[in-house]
């Protein structure tokens, strides 16, 4: 199987700060993969790296066959890589509708663009119900999802999401992750997640890979990951 996407020797950080230091990951198409690992590992810097967000020091990004390694953010999206980013992104003052529509801005056709709306509509039932009201008035379960709809109105083969639970109550946290495990089931997205409920992240990943100091120190399937006890207590604590 050519896998969907693949880093390697990705050196990459923020001006003269380096974070990352000879990244190699592989997400086949299909799978969810999870990124783990303490606080300030380089997390969120590998998924804005994906995106061409970061400065790039050495290394490629291939995507789909094709190597997006000095391709701009915008044609990265038109390829197929979309990122949810930590905190959400939403436009508070726009309605959800507003929003969504934010997320189809490389899609021409007027018709489609109003199909893409129908699908997470579909999807997302409740933001239909609220598509009229202002996105900063949203619960935070609703925000996380219409942040996650509008990534989806792109129809991403890729779909990055940095910390998806963040901020939301126990019960909500469970319906994010069935809705991943949808978009992977129902929708064939594949799925690279960063997220702090590590326990919850190994059960719905099939692979996951862990960083430490901008390093993946260790890799594999999700099942093996939580049976290593030095990652159990070193970062994992389940």
């Amino acid at each position: 199987m050519e896998p969907l996407l693949e880093l390697k020797n990705i050196h990459a950080g923020y001006g003269e700060f380096r974070v990352l230091h000879g990244i190699d990951m592989v997400v086949n198409p299909g799978e969810i993969v999870a990124v783990i690992g303490p606080n300030g590992a380089g997390k969120t810097t590998l998924l804005k790296t994906i995106m061409g967000l970061t400065t790039l020091y050495d290394g490629r990004v291939l995507f789909n066959k094709h190597d997006l390694t000095k391709t701009s953010p915008d044609r990265r999206v038109k390829a197929g890589l979309v990122l949810i980013p930590e905190g959400r992104g939403l436009f508070p003052n726009l309605t959800v509708r507003e929003n969504l529509l934010l997320g189809a801005y490389i899609i021409s056709s007027r018709s489609e663009v109003e199909e893409r709306l129908k699908t997470v509509y579909e999807l997302f039932p409740r933001l239909k119900e609220r598509e009229n009201q202002r996105a900063g008035s949203l619960s935070g379960g609703e925000a996380q999802m219409l942040a996650i709809a509008r990534g989806l109105m792109s129809s991403p083969k890729l779909l990055m999401l940095d910390e998806p639970s963040l901020g939301l109550a126990p019960k909500i946290v469970a319906e994010v992750f069935e809705v991943v495990k949808k978009l992977r089931v129902e929708r064939n997205i594949t799925i690279l997640l960063v997220e702090q409920h590590v326990k919850e992240s190994l059960e719905l990943a099939d692979r996951a890979y862990v960083i430490q100091g901008g390093r993946i120190i260790a890799s594999g399937k999700s099942e093996e990951l939580r049976n290593l006890e030095e990652l159990r207590r070193i970062y994992l604590a389940v």
